[in-house]
């Protein structure tokens, strides 16, 4: 099942059919057993409740903190280790990559995010930009996994390129982030041959596609999560981003009116716009 935050309200659905809720979304992050809750609730399916999806979309994110890791796929580590060996920060990225704890970073507040179909930024004085395609864990307010969603973390390459301590403005600025469409709750965890997918076209033609598994993730979902809540609590819940295993070559930078396009197996589709 999926849940959509609207401005006509909160909606599930459940297959094809969409049904508006008695609930408002930050209350749904106070849920422990969210899949469970959702199938005691009143489902009556309509065509208004499906138009507000299609036509009134939310980012699916209101008074969360939105997290994120890097350097959890070996792709990444290589890109990270490319980008900052002028500064000679290459060797931080390896040693993280190897570490028993990972880069955890604070990514956005709920007003610097974009969701489907909303365009995000790259930033003015950055020369080198790339969307980040990742899996992104929706947190309950006692940090346990309650669903996920598509997430797009922008980066600016050239920026933390630079220097490793500049990592903050590459990485935080408005429309910095995507998550969307909605948040999908599964009755079980997502198996690790989930697939995430990029393409990015350029005036109507593909300019880079890829594609990675949660398989080749080295780290666990549930050890992000872990190590997110050892020293945090979220009392309005939190998403976590959880790295990308998809990079663009070194020659790639994003321009303003690219479509980003992100598919996570079940999960969804996140589309976007470059501003």
């Amino acid at each position: 099942m999926h849940f959509y935050r609207t401005s006509k309200g909160v909606v599930l659905q459940r297959e094809e059919q969409c049904s508006f809720i008695d609930a408002n979304w930050d209350e749904l992050f106070a849920l422990e057993d969210l899949a469970g809750w959702a199938k005691e609730q009143p489902f009556a399916p309509s065509d208004e409740a499906a138009a507000a999806v299609s036509e009134c979309l939310l980012p699916p994110v209101e008074s969360q903190e939105v997290w994120a890791c890097g350097v959890t796929y070996f792709s990444s580590r290589l890109a990270r280790m490319e980008e900052s060996k002028e500064a000679g920060g290459g060797d931080f990225y390896s040693r993280v990559y190897n570490a028993d704890r990972p880069e955890i970073f604070f990514k956005a507040t709920a007003s610097r995010v974009a969701g489907h179909r909303q365009s995000v930024r790259i930033r003015r004085d950055s020369t080198w930009n790339v969307p980040e395609p990742e899996l992104a864990l929706a947190l309950s307010t006692s940090g346990q996994v309650i669903g996920y969603t598509v997430g797009n973390d922008m980066s600016s390459r050239s920026i933390e390129g630079e220097n490793p301590l500049y990592l903050p403005q590459a990485k935080t600025y408005e429309k910095c982030a995507g998550l969307g469409p909605g948040l999908y709750v599964p009755e079980n965890p997502l198996s690790e041959e989930t697939r995430i997918s990029l393409a990015i076209t350029r005036a109507g033609k593909t300019v880079f596609d890829g594609g990675a598994k949660l398989s080749d993730m080295k780290r666990s979902l549930q050890d992000l999560v872990d190590y997110l809540n050892r020293e945090l609590v979220f009392p309005q819940g939190a998403f976590v981003m959880t790295g990308t295993g998809i990079i663009p070559e070194s020659d790639f930078t994003l321009l303003s009116g690219d479509t980003i396009s992100i598919a996570i197996d079940d999960v969804g589709q996140l589309i976007q716009t470059v501003e």
